[in-house]
């Protein structure tokens, strides 16, 4: 089944100018650009990067993980892109599961200049939609630090729901950070072995 998600996952218009695509190798030096320019932006909300991260070589390198984990069905890594090709965002669903499990982890970011378009939301609701009905997960899991209420937002408005908090959860910039974790029950069928 996962194979079969991997070979599936499209494009798909999220937004007016701004397509939802699996994240491919070719991307490093646009995903290094969007890095780089957002830099102060993510920053608040990520861990500490390395200089080298945000280096196209960086880029390739880490690329090459995530595709790696894509082509094993353990993760899908997909990008926002512009109309004129730049990235404005990215979402991953990682650390997939099948079995008595049926479960993955979501995380995204959007650009500092595409924030209130509704991209994030648009993006988390296809990424759903294609882990329901082509993995068949059960539940999608994802963390917030406690003060990023607009990221809490995206979710609840996507069917997530508070499901509690896990202190010292994520080291984030440099610290030990307090996350609120959520999730959102997909389906009730039976689980994929």
């Amino acid at each position: 089944m996962i194979a079969e998600f991997t070979e599936r996952v499209e494009k798909a218009e999220i937004a007016a100018g701004v397509l939802l695509r699996p994240l491919a190798a070719v991307d490093a030096e646009a995903l290094c650009s969007a890095y780089v320019e957002n830099r102060k932006h993510l920053e608040p909300w990520e861990p500490v990067r390395p200089e080298y991260f945000f280096t196209v070589e960086g880029q390739k390198e880490r690329l090459g993980g995530l595709l790696r984990q894509f082509a094993e069905g353990a993760a899908v890594p997909l990008v926002m892109e512009s109309a004129d090709g730049r990235i404005v965002g990215a979402i991953t669903l990682s650390g997939v599961s099948l079995g008595p499990f049926c479960s993955a982890q979501v995380g995204y970011w959007t650009a500092a200049d595409q924030q209130k378009r509704g991209l994030a939301q648009a993006a988390l609701h296809a990424v759903c939609r294609m882990a329901r009905d082509t993995v068949r997960l059960h539940r999608i899991e994802a963390s917030t630090l406690i003060e990023n209420i607009g990221s809490q937002r995206v979710l609840e408005k996507c069917g997530f729901e508070s499901i509690g908090l896990a202190p010292s959860y994520l080291h984030i910039n440099g610290e030990w950070r307090d996350c609120r974790l959520f999730q959102r029950i997909l389906h009730d069928r039976p689980p994929v072995m």
